[in-house]
């Protein structure tokens, strides 16, 4: 249940920075506060394996940043979003990246789908990344064990549905933003 539809007040960053540390993941959606409890392992565990291999290339080559939630992309005083992951490259890093919270969208966003979220990944938070100029958005889903990859055209297009990638295929995960970096889906599902 999102906080907004109790109060009917347009929450702004000011009020989610008021609140007191719970542990939960709160976000703002275009003023509409939403509050998401904790992971499940199975995320948590697809989290970690894809964390380590873009961190392995990362370390390889320091083209980037990637940052594992939680960590929050304020894109305006009404919209405050906490990916599950996110990368920068060093341009956009320094641009863009201050030592609370990144101002900017990223170059990339990668959310893994739970119940209590599938919907609004797949739908309103999908839409802000597009509106703000994300270059690539990686939806994971655990229970298909798919990785549905959306990218830009070019920079004033929207999202195009680039690929659907399943681990039952022995697909690979690769982006032009890690170029070389080719992730089996059988490293990041178990």
């Amino acid at each position: 249940m999102s906080s907004a539809a109790v109060t009917g007040h347009r929450w702004t960053y000011r009020d989610l920075v008021a609140l007191p540390e719970d542990n939960l993941r709160h976000e703002l959606l275009d003023g509409e506060h939403v509050v998401t409890p904790s992971p499940a392992v199975a995320h948590q565990l697809i989290l970690w394996d894809l964390s380590r291999e873009i961190a392995n290339f990362l370390d390889a080559h320091p083209v980037g940043t990637a940052l594992a939630a939680p960590f929050d992309v304020k894109l305006s005083l009404f919209t405050v979003l906490v990916p599950d992951l996110v990368y920068f490259t060093a341009e956009r890093f320094a641009r863009a990246v201050n030592e609370k919270h990144a101002v900017a969208a990223p170059d990339l966003v990668v959310e893994i789908l739970s119940p209590g979220t599938r919907r609004r990944d797949k739908g309103r938070k999908r839409a802000i990344y597009e509106r703000e100029g994300v270059a690539e958005y990686w939806v994971i889903d655990p229970d298909a064990k798919q990785v549905s990859v959306l990218r830009r055209a070019g920079p004033d297009s929207g999202f195009t549905s680039a690929l659907t990638l399943a681990h039952a295929k022995r697909d690979v995960l690769a982006s032009p933003l890690f170029p070389g970096l080719r992730i089996p889906l059988a490293r990041i599902f178990r």
